[in-house]
């Protein structure tokens, strides 16, 4: 029997435990109780039922049954049950949301067939920066992540109509709290935390947090290692009983060595696999990849006597590297297994990112109903400076058969600056919740954007000035007191970091955007279920079109050039989450697309058409709290294009996880992931690929005071 058999055997194992949890929803709270439990924060677990709300789509405060397009919540209990300490990890669990592990530290996200680029935290973000997660995030820092699917023009100033990534930062916690935990796992996977929580003045009214987290963890691959610390600290004042002022200061440094840069050649030269080992890596011991992130934010909000409310944001960010890269390219000959050469780069980077917002948001009368009102402005910019510096002498690697890493060029060219690159954003926009009958809702908004962008790489211009106004329409209709209907449309405006085979950026994304669908909440709104269709069509979408060769003085050596292509992307969604019952958690969700270029020919082969994605959870409280759990990851097969086309096949991955309460104070948690080592490419985006981890398995105390 396969791996891919039997993990998804389990799933329908699970399923009918599921239903049958579904049939007992009578020995649920009350409905009071439920929508009570939905609704609160306890000890930062937020519940994610149909009752959560989120501003994440339209700058409205709307619960997800009101907002009219799909939004999944990833809350606090899931990332501690399944032990999702980087933001990586978790978004492999978000329903329509694949993850690109292309290199070990640059990674890439895409939903709906499309690159997520719109990354924001408490709403606030620049999607200028091509999409790339560069070494990790950890997810310590944050309370919960907002995940919108589609179009999110009206909160992040373009239209990109893949996702929105929204992740909300832990905030100080009314009265004394403190948490400590360590865990141990697999490849000497080492890891501690802390959390305090509390008030610093005898009425309450000015409050702080400090968090702090070490992992450091070697891998599964030959020579990769990394190093991380996460420094947290805020503090929120209320200076009157309506005025807030918050602030805080956080920074991440992420120091990882042996790192891929590229990753391993997948084809002999007559296209034939290379059999690699799964620990097999293109790098070497010398190599590294540091990043330094940091940064500070204020917030000041003002609630008026009329329940209308002003906000005010400032955040400064700071992110610099320091890499050594080492990148392999060829196709060896079969026989011998030689023909794989390397090239060697630095590359210093610096980028610093400046943010303003102001908005207004509050109820309006209006036909005898009330309505709800968000309106503002934002200025973002961002400054990067590039250098480089490449190896004086290109080393050639072994033969595959006797694979090992190569040595370090003794001697580099001059360091110089490649790229200096200014990009601002400035938009205005408008929403607004239409209360038209009891059962009938709309949103309707407009937001109005100019980018400018100034700079050289690689002595190339990258001027230029792009502007639009964009509309955004919605309706919600209850059909019933649990079950709504709704649809929604907006334009795309989408301005492209990605350079064509000359360097220059591409003109921006434009096009359409189409959804409909029903969500309902079931069991006095503790389980929330959604279907939706989708439809975008793009025009000038940046395809991969090829890589700048070694000897390039153009573009960076390794780094990708693109081409403009129309492309059509339709299909649906279906999504379950919430609490089955009091001790039954869910979240589940299957996306099945089609993507199509201008002649109907299938685009972007390198992402799945089909993906199921389960986590369900099942509570013995009165077995010292006693928690087991299983999460499940399928997708169907897949296909990458350098010259010769590489596949994957669809595979499953199965997680477990078991937790329950050694002392009142102490708790135990084991995941185990990738339960049947199924062995899968991590991504085939670049035609070029590295294996994923085997199975592996971690230990975790938490200690809460």
């Amino acid at each position: 029997m396969s791996r891919s058999l039997r993990a998804l055997l389990l799933a329908a194992a699970i399923s009918p435990a599921v239903l049958a949890g579904m049939a007992h929803a009578a020995d649920a709270p009350s409905a009071d109780a439920a929508e009570a439990s939905a609704d609160s924060n306890v000890d930062g677990v937020v519940v994610t039922g149909a009752r959560a709300r989120s501003t994440g789509a339209t700058g409205l405060d709307l619960s997800l049954r009101e907002t009219p397009q799909s939004m999944t919540i990833v809350g606090q209990q899931q990332i501690r049950d399944f032990g999702l300490t980087s933001v990586t990890d978790l978004l492999d669990r978000v329903v329509g949301i694949n993850v690109e592990r292309v290199e070990t530290d640059r990674t890439y996200f895409n939903a709906r067939g499309f690159d997520v680029t719109n990354f924001q935290v408490d709403g606030v973000g620049l999607p200028l920066n091509w999409g790339i997660q560069y070494g990790e995030i950890d997810t310590i820092l944050f309370d919960r992540v907002d995940v919108v699917r589609g179009v999110n023009g009206l909160t992040t100033g373009v239209g990109n109509p893949s996702a929105t990534v929204n992740y909300i930062r832990k905030r100080p916690i009314a009265g004394f709290q403190a948490s400590a935990a360590a865990q141990y796992g697999s490849w000497n996977d080492k890891r501690l935390e802390a959390d305090v929580s509390g008030s610093l003045n005898a009425s309450g009214t000015l409050s702080g947090r400090l968090i702090y987290a070490n992992q450091d963890r070697d891998s599964y691959l030959d020579h990769y290692k990394v190093n991380r610390n996460v420094y947290y600290g805020v503090l929120s004042w209320d200076l009157t009983p309506k005025l807030n002022v918050t602030g805080g200061y956080s920074q991440q440094d992420n120091l990882a060595t042996g790192v891929l840069w590229g990753a391993l050649p997948l084809s002999f030269s007559d296209g034939s696999r290379i059999p690699w080992k799964r620990s097999a890596s293109t790098s070497a011991d010398w190599s590294y990849w540091d990043v330094n992130d940091k940064t500070a934010f204020v917030e000041a909000s003002y609630v008026f006597d009329n329940d209308w409310v002003a906000k005010a944001t400032y955040t400064h960010k700071d992110v610099e590297q320091n890499a050594k890269l080492l990148y392999a390219s060829g196709y060896p000959d079969k026989t011998t297994g030689l023909g794989i050469g390397g090239f060697v780069g630095r590359y210093p980077s610096e980028s610093k990112q400046d943010l303003a917002d102001l908005s207004f948001n509050g109820p309006v009368s209006l036909f005898g109903r009330t309505h709800q009102l968000v309106f503002g402005a934002s200025y973002a910019e961002q400054t990067r400076e590039d250098f480089a510096s490449s190896g004086a002498t290109y080393p050639a690697y072994p033969s595959v058969y006797e694979w090992g890493s190569v040595a370090e060029p003794t001697t580099y060219t001059d360091l110089n600056s490649a790229a200096q690159i200014k990009d601002r954003l400035t938009r205005v926009f408008g929403a607004a919740h239409l209360n038209f009958t009891d059962r009938l809702k709309g949103v309707v908004g407009f937001n109005a954007v100019e980018q400018k962008t100034s700079g050289t790489s690689y002595d190339v211009d990258q001027g230029r000035t792009v502007s639009k106004t964009s509309p955004y329409a919605g309706l919600v209709f209850d059909v019933t007191p649990h079950v709504s209907l709704y649809g929604s449309y907006t334009d795309i405006f989408n301005p492209q970091a990605e350079v064509d085979a000359s360097n220059r950026k591409l003109d921006p994304v434009q096009g359409e955007s189409f959804e409909a669908g029903v969500k309902s909440e079931w069991f006095g709104g503790k389980l929330y279920a959604s279907a939706a269709v989708f439809k975008v069509e793009q025009q000038n979408l940046a395809t991969a079109a090829g890589v700048f060769p070694v000897d390039s003085t153009v573009g960076q050596p390794g780094a990708t050039y693109y081409t403009g292509v129309d492309t059509t992307s339709k299909g649906y969604e279906l999504e379950v989450s919430g609490q089955v019952t009091d001790r039954w958690q869910l979240s589940a969700g299957w996306t099945q697309l089609s993507l199509e270029d201008k002649d109907g020919a299938d685009a972007r082969t390198f992402l799945p058409r089909k993906s199921l994605k389960v986590s369900t959870t099942y509570s013995f409280p009165e077995w010292r709290n006693a928690k087991v759990g299983a999460a499940l990851r399928w997708q169907d097969e897949i296909s990458g294009l350098d010259t010769f086309v590489v596949t994957q096949k669809a595979y499953a991955v199965v997680d477990l996880m078991g937790s329950a309460d050694l002392t009142d104070q102490i708790k135990v948690t084991l995941n185990v992931r990738n339960l049947f080592d199924e062995s899968y490419l991590n991504s085939v985006m670049w035609g070029q690929a590295y294996y994923a981890a085997p199975r592996n398995a971690s230990v975790r105390l938490d200690y809460r005071f």
